[in-house]
């Protein structure tokens, strides 16, 4: 395979997989599929395009210096904790208007796939322009940070079309919080390695808050199986 090849197979291909594992973890009222592929899809196209075209009206042409700097590492940061979260949660507006968000599980699972979605496309440009190496790098690493971003504020979602919740807005507030703390210290890192210690912190982080919201979400459902019961039952 060439190169494109090779970029299109790290991006996306490890993402995917993990797409697969997340819709699997939702085992008691599985989400349509189509809805999903639609979410993640919405997340690499729409969410990249909206927040691409934000993110370069707000980036200041400093050269690769600025963000090295402590005050270019925040800045930068910020922007793209700010824009990138609202943007994926605009992928997650197409299950939340068709009814098929009633919970926590759901959505993860959206979200989930939206952060998925993004992640696998912005690691794709990322290799156009940087090199394989950092698609392949970045595949390590972005998409479980991405997923626990989105799924943070799908769950949002699926509070408040359950009625258990009025706004989204703490939510995207904490993902946009969590994202701009890695960012930051991800610019850091280019100029002092040992700010990596930190990232691997933040990773280890985001894993189990996702994790966590996983477990929340089964126990939710565990809760409401009578009701999963009677549905199939009768439809």
């Amino acid at each position: 395979m060439g190169t494109l090849e090779w970029l299109v197979f790290f991006a996306y291909v490890p993402v995917l997989i993990l797409l697969w594992y997340f819709y699997h973890e939702d085992k008691l009222e599985p989400e349509p599929k189509k809805y999903v592929i639609g979410t993640f899809f919405l997340g690499a196209t729409l969410s990249v395009g909206v927040a691409f075209v934000v993110e370069a009206l707000l980036t200041p042409r400093w050269g690769i210096g600025g963000y090295l700097l402590p005050a270019g590492a925040f800045y930068m940061a910020l922007v793209a904790g700010v824009v990138e979260e609202p943007s994926k949660a605009l992928a997650m507006l197409l299950p939340f208007r068709a009814s098929q968000m009633d919970g926590i599980m759901d959505g993860v699972v959206y979200g989930v796939a939206a952060g998925l979605g993004f992640a696998a496309t912005e690691n794709f440009l990322y290799g156009l322009g940087y090199g394989l190496q950092v698609t392949v790098f970045r595949a390590l690493l972005t998409p479980f940070v991405h997923g626990t971003w989105s799924a943070i504020v799908g769950v949002g979602y699926g509070l408040v079309a359950e009625g258990k919740g009025d706004s989204v807005g703490g939510f995207l507030l904490t993902a946009m919080f969590l994202h701009f703390l890695w960012d930051y210290f991800a610019f850091l890192s280019i100029a002092v390695p040992a700010y990596d210690i930190i990232l691997i912190l933040l990773l280890f982080v985001n894993v189990a808050l996702l994790r966590y919201l996983l477990i929340m979400g089964r126990a939710e459902d565990e809760q409401k199986a009578w009701y999963y019961l009677l549905r199939r039952m009768w439809g």
